[in-house]
């Protein structure tokens, strides 16, 4: 990085990606540079971050009758919308905290971190629910869906808040 260029670059510093934000004086002279991470890129550390958020709402929703009534009463329909309304909710979390401002470039990583926190969501959610036997794989597995995706609601808003701690 020479001293002429103010602009700021992303590197890769310590195998991470970084902004390097030139600290200028008056003058234009650059006296320092700050480090921004740039987070958009998925690592297995991210995905260990979206399990154990995925389980801080899963834990205490799945728990809860009124989630299971809720999985017998509500029509299908109803609740894919809800399924939808959580991946809608992901996705935008995901980028007004993420790819703001660096959307170009990381189409690609953008897609699969928000699909790859609704789907850890998911699983985390289907073994908690099977280990506590209200997800009836064997004699109902339309309820047990209808469960998952109830309570992967609030697990996949929590997996998405945890992912953004670095």
């Amino acid at each position: 990085m020479s001293d002429e260029s103010p602009e700021s670059t992303v590197e890769r510093i310590g195998g991470y990606l970084h902004r390097v934000v030139p600290i200028v004086d008056s003058a234009g002279k650059v006296l320092d540079y700050a480090l921004k991470p740039v987070m958009v890129e998925f690592r297995p550390r991210d995905m260990m971050q979206v399990v154990v958020g995925a389980s801080l709402l899963a834990v205490p929703v799945a728990f809860t009758e009124e989630t299971w009534n809720l999985g017998e009463n509500l029509p299908f329909a109803n609740v894919l919308m809800l399924s939808a309304l959580s991946v809608l909710f992901v996705a935008l979390f995901v980028y007004f905290n993420f790819y703001r401002f660096s959307f170009k470039g990381h189409v690609g990583q953008y897609c699969m971190r928000v699909l790859a926190i609704y789907l850890f969501s998911l699983v985390v959610v289907g073994v908690l629910l099977t280990i506590i036997q209200k997800c009836p794989w064997s004699t109902d597995t339309l309820l047990a869906v209808k469960r998952m995706l109830i309570v992967a609601f609030p697990a996949s808003m929590s997996a998405a808040v945890s992912d953004t701690i670095k």
